[in-house]
């Protein structure tokens, strides 16, 4: 009698849903053939595997939406990987320049936005964000004609382009600026790449 009731004790301690889900957690260890799933790695680490027909986002374009996204730290690192995979080709350039850029590394933006410029000399976003450099670091004369240049590539048709211009030329034509421009001026990303300097009052 004794030995009935503590079995009837054990069955009121388990309670029926328990049971089944104890009851589908063992069939979930066990794969679809009846083999049971091996680890991974020799440690005993289980994780999924990599689905291989997948398709893989290029680094490149990784490094553009970090930027959009103001994460220039991120966006540097996903540049170098594109420099390993494509080169040092003008858009991984100017992408690097950009994002030291947004950190405020105005001399290494320069340097990498010279040598975009230098391999795409066309291309009027790297001319916008090198000319915006040079602005940041009061270099007037040499903003003004590379925001010239890149006003003419573009067509007139980027408002950021034109509103760096008519800055150039405002603190070109202002010899009695004593302020530096920073404690003016605001560095603002625009879509596609493209950096603005906003005067605050």
């Amino acid at each position: 009698m004794q030995f009935r009731n503590g079995r009837t004790h054990l069955f009121r301690l388990v309670s029926p849903t328990a049971a089944i889900s104890a009851l589908a957690l063992m069939a979930a260890c066990v794969s679809g053939q009846g083999q049971p799933l091996k680890p991974v790695s020799p440690n005993g680490v289980w994780a999924p595997g990599v689905d291989q027909r997948g398709e893989s986002v290029r680094a490149l374009d990784v490094g553009h939406r970090l930027l959009a996204a103001d994460q220039y730290e991120l966006a540097i690192e996903a540049f170098n990987r594109a420099a390993l995979e494509e080169g040092l080709t003008a858009e991984v350039l100017s992408g690097l320049g950009s994002a030291n850029l947004g950190l405020g590394r105005l001399g290494q933006a320069e340097t990498l936005l010279r040598q975009a410029v230098d391999k795409e000399p066309q291309w009027p976003e790297a001319l916008n964000n090198l000319g915006t450099v040079l602005l940041e670091k009061g270099e007037y004369a040499e903003a003004e004609q590379i925001l010239r240049r890149a006003y003419a590539l573009d067509n007139g048709q980027s408002d950021a382009i034109r509103d760096n211009l008519r800055l150039a030329l405002e603190n070109l034509d202002n010899t009695g600026h004593t302020a530096p421009t920073g404690d003016q001026d605001k560095l603002v990303r625009k879509g596609g790449g493209v950096f603005l300097i906003e005067t605050t009052p």
